[in-house]
């Protein structure tokens, strides 16, 4: 951990930031035990990688402060949308129309939510992902600054997508703390899409939680493109509580130009429980890259699925590691997964680890993966047509990752995704 010059004044900054900014006791109670709490915890682990050198909780910077709303200028905003932007702690833009309102839906930002919704946020916050399970999720709670609430009433369709728009202010020194919490009550159905991006080269580091909780009989689509910039090193956690008949689907676009880390976890606790998790990812340079998707299946008769599929070059490395836990008695369970990575570079490096930890019989359960060079008859088959080497592997490329491209709700965002997969594409193939 880095070094910390007075451990007892970091936590009185901290609570008297806090108090100042008009928070909540029992929150700034939280940041501060939070702080005790780094002192002790290890970093998150994972198969094959070690982020034990990266700096990811600095405490030199002011806890939270105000930024340039027109860092936000290239993010569409429209009307008609359900959406949310903040860049930093700055909230640019909410918009929930009345007739979801009216019916109980609530989508603001999470420091305004912390006000105005307290018993909401008090209740459900870092319940999903507790803030002593390691070092980087105590200093999450410790320093937030950032983030979202969706809270969906029991009964709620709502048909177009709910879209999270969160921009790093990279244009100064100020860690992202980014906290998206979603609550769907029982028999709700909606869909969340969450776009990172980041404005400004200074060096800094993004620390992003989601928590979704799905009731009984709920349904959420979440999809997520991450463009964070090549400064930016980045840790990612999300995971659901997916309680009976309930489903959550993840469709992530994990394209961030730096050092990145992410842990997406599914928790099948209620009986009929489902969870599909799709992530792509493209490494360029010399990235560092680490994704663990994890399901575990708690509750009779759940079913969680895997698609994990990278795309590496230059000199960048790649680790994915697939987790499919079957606890004991959680009998006719299903778990599948898929790991696969295509090497564009003999200077890349990529593993693609499945791991099955089964403690029942009365199961079903699979895996596959595979790290390897885009298939010659699919090559041959294009350029045989006229296609040059490029577009030809262009093509392969795409559709290798169309998986997740397919599944985002939100047309523009599904088109900057793929433009972004076009650019890392260009710039990172090799003739």
């Amino acid at each position: 951990m880095e070094a910390i010059a007075d451990y007892k004044q970091l936590k009185t900054s901290v609570a008297a930031a806090a108090s100042e900014y008009g928070e909540p006791e029992w929150l700034v109670e939280r940041r501060v035990a939070a702080i005790d709490q780094m002192a002790t915890l290890a970093l998150p682990k994972a198969n094959r990688f070690s982020i034990r050198d990266w700096p990811l909780t600095p405490t030199d910077q002011p806890l939270i402060s105000s930024s340039d709303q027109s860092l936000t200028a290239d993010v569409q905003m429209e009307a008609e949308h359900v959406q949310l932007v903040q860049v930093g702690s700055t909230t640019v833009m909410v918009n929930l129309p009345t007739e979801l309102a009216d019916q109980g839906v609530i989508l603001m930002d999470l420091m305004t939510a912390i006000k105005k919704q307290p018993e909401l946020v008090q209740q459900y916050l870092m319940t999903v992902i507790k803030s002593d399970e390691d070092r980087l999720t105590s200093y999450h709670e410790a320093f937030l600054n950032a983030g979202a609430l969706l809270y969906v009433p029991k009964g709620v369709t709502i048909k177009q997508p709910i879209e999270i728009n969160t921009v790093q202010d990279s244009t100064r020194e100020q860690p992202l703390v980014a906290h998206v919490l979603i609550i769907a009550e029982d028999n709700s159905h909606f869909s969340v899409t969450h776009h990172l991006t980041t404005k400004g080269d200074v060096a800094n580091v993004a620390n992003v939680l989601v928590e979704i909780q799905a009731r009984a009989d709920s349904e959420v689509h979440y999809s997520a493109f991450d463009e964070l910039g090549a400064n930016t090193m980045a840790y990612m956690n999300r995971r659901a509580t997916i309680a009976r008949n309930a489903k959550v689907d993840w469709a992530i676009g994990m394209m961030n130009d730096g050092k990145t880390f992410g842990d997406f976890d599914s928790d099948l606790v209620g009986e009929g429980a489902k969870s599909d998790a799709k992530v792509i990812t493209v490494t360029t340079k010399e990235q560092n890259v680490c994704i663990n998707t994890r399901v575990t299946n708690r509750g009779k008769k759940t079913t969680g699925n895997i698609v994990q599929r990278g795309v590496i070059m230059e000199k960048s490395n790649l680790i994915f590691n697939g987790i499919g836990h079957i606890i004991h008695g959680a009998s006719g369970a299903h778990a599948e997964q898929e790991n696969r990575v295509l090497m564009m570079s003999n200077d890349a490096h990529g593993d693609a680890n499945p791991i099955l930890l089964i403690d029942e019989n009365d199961v079903l359960a699979g895996h596959a993966a595979s790290v390897g060079q885009i298939d010659e008859k699919q090559m041959y088959y294009l350029m045989s047509r006229g296609i040059d080497k490029a577009q030809a592997q262009r093509l392969v490329i795409r559709g290798f990752l169309s998986t997740v491209i397919g599944a985002i709700p939100a047309k523009p965002v599904r088109d900057r995704l793929t433009n972004t997969i076009e650019r890392k594409l260009e710039d990172g193939i090799e003739l």
